[in-house]
């Protein structure tokens, strides 16, 4: 049986992905190598500023990860387990 520490972070996780910009910006990802917030805008609605505190939640639960390139920080999904759970969450939903 898991502790309690360990089915609240597991709780967490799940919390991170509880809101639908965070959900189309996982499947954006999901589809793609890496983005930077620039390309998220344009596909997303929201702002820019909205945006990035949605991928600073994202980042602190362990979903994506962020690399800096030159001026630009570009994101990812942090790892195969993630990318295997967001396909499962998203079912049929996931956009192109």
């Amino acid at each position: 049986m898991k502790s309690q520490s360990e089915l609240s972070q597991r709780a967490d996780l799940l919390k991170a992905f509880a809101h639908p910009v965070r959900l189309c910006i996982v499947s954006r990802l999901l589809g793609t190598e890496s983005l930077n917030v620039s390309n998220m805008e344009s596909c997303l609605a929201v702002s820019q500023s909205s945006i990035s505190q949605h991928l600073l939640k994202l980042k602190h639960a362990g979903i994506i990860k962020s690399e800096r390139m030159k001026n630009e920080v570009y994101y990812s999904l942090k790892n195969e387990k993630i990318k295997e759970f967001v396909k499962s969450i998203l079912g049929g939903i996931q956009n192109d």
